[in-house]
């Protein structure tokens, strides 16, 4: 028998200024993020690429 979920809650609490467990700071955080947002957009436009070629 299926479980349906009603209502979800997620509470969350974020410190900017607090360093991550890893040793990331926010700048490195946002450099990374930077970095995986460049390489899915080239990867879609490749992909892009690879269709209007055919």
């Amino acid at each position: 028998m299926p479980i349906e979920i009603r209502e979800l809650k997620i509470r969350v609490t974020v410190d900017d200024n607090v360093k991550k467990k890893n040793g990331l700071d926010v700048k490195d955080i946002d450099a990374l993020t930077n970095r995986i947002v460049k390489e899915c957009v080239d990867k879609v436009m490749a992909k892009l690429n690879n269709l209007t070629e055919r």
